[in-house]
C-alpha cells in the first residue's frame, strides 16, 4: 500500500498560469487552447501503439453544463469490473475497432448515450498507463456538444458552446450506475483533494466528488442510491478510495492530474 504523503504543495487559489478559465463556459477558443496544450505536450508520434500488448481506450469529456466548465466521469455498474469506481467512460479494444480512438468513441456512446457526432477530439497525452488487469490504456480528450448542436464553425471564438443537459444521457444500467459533471473549479477545492502516490511513486491529488454523485449534476441508471465498497486494506486503486470516501483516484485520478498539469491548473 503506498499511503505516504505525497511531495505536493497545495495548488494555487489563482488561476493566472491556466490554459484556460475554470470558471467560465468553454468556448471554441479554450478549446483550441486545450488543442493546442495537449499537442505541444505530447507529441503524437510518442508512445508508438504495440500490437503486442492488450489495449483499451478512454474519453475524457470536457462540456459546459449549466454554464459551468467541467468534466463528465461515471461511477462504475454493479455488473462490471472495479464496481462502485469512478471512471472515465472507455473501454478495452475489440476486433471491431479500427483504432484506439474508436475504441473510446464506441465505449462512450455504449456507456453513457453520448454519440461520435456528438464529440469534437481536442487530443490525446500521455504517456498511456498499464491498467491493473495489464491493459494499456490510451487516453483522448474532447469536448462534447449537446445532440443537434454538434460542432459549427460559425460560432463566434469567444461565445460559450452549448450546455450539455445531463438529462440527455443514456446510462448503460449494467455498465455504469451513476454519471455526474466535475466542474473544474473543483480541481482547485482544498477540502476535495488528497495527495496520494500513483503505483507507489508519483505524487498526484485524488479529488473527492461523493456529494457531486449525490448532486443535481448527477443522473443515475439505478434510483440515484450512491454506494460503493471501500478496501478494507486500503490498497492502492481498489475500490471507490481511501477512508470511506468516493474519489477520482488510480489510474482516473492519475491521468485527471496529468491533464491539469498539461493545463497549467497544477504546478
Amino acid at each position: 500500500m503506498s499511503s505516504a504523503p505525497a511531495a505536493l504543495s497545495p495548488p494555487s487559489s489563482t488561476a493566472s498560469r491556466t490554459v484556460i478559465s475554470l470558471t467560465q463556459p468553454l468556448t471554441r477558443r479554450s478549446c483550441n487552447a486545450i488543442r493546442s496544450a495537449l499537442a505541444a505536450a505530447y507529441p503524437q508520434s510518442d508512445y508508438a501503439h504495440d500490437p503486442a500488448e492488450t489495449h483499451a481506450a478512454v474519453l475524457v469529456p470536457f462540456c459546459n453544463v449549466n454554464g459551468t466548465p467541467g468534466i463528465l466521469l461515471e461511477v462504475r455498474g454493479k455488473l462490471r469490473t472495479h464496481s462502485g469506481e469512478v471512471s472515465f467512460p472507455g473501454g478495452k479494444v475489440d476486433e471491431t475497432d479500427t483504432s484506439t480512438l474508436a475504441a473510446a468513441l464506441r465505449e462512450t456512446e455504449e456507456e453513457i448515450g453520448v454519440r461520435p457526432d456528438q464529440v469534437e477530439i481536442l487530443g490525446r497525452f500521455g504517456p498511456p498507463e498499464t491498467s491493473l488487469k495489464g491493459l494499456r490504456v490510451w487516453p483522448y480528450v474532447a469536448f462534447v456538444h449537446p445532440e443537434g448542436q454538434e460542432a459549427s464553425e460559425h460560432i463566434d471564438d469567444d461565445a460559450p458552446l452549448p450546455s450539455l443537459p445531463l438529462s440527455s444521457l443514456t446510462l448503460s444500467p449494467r455498465e455504469v450506475a451513476h454519471a455526474f459533471h466535475l466542474p473544474l473549479e473543483a480541481a482547485l477545492s482544498p477540502t476535495r483533494l488528497h495527495s496520494y502516490l500513483f503505483r507507489g511513486q508519483r505524487p498526484y491529488y485524488a479529488v473527492s466528488v461523493a456529494d457531486i454523485v449525490r448532486g443535481t449534476n448527477a443522473v443515475h441508471s439505478d434510483g440515484g442510491e450512491v454506494q460503493w465498497i471501500n478496501d478494507p486494506e486500503q490498497r492502492d486503486e481498489i475500490g471507490g478510495g481511501r477512508e470511506g470516501r468516493l474519489e477520482v483516484w488510480g489510474l482516473t485520478g492519475w491521468y485527471l492530474y496529468s491533464l491539469m498539469r498539461i493545463l497549467g491548473v497544477y504546478d
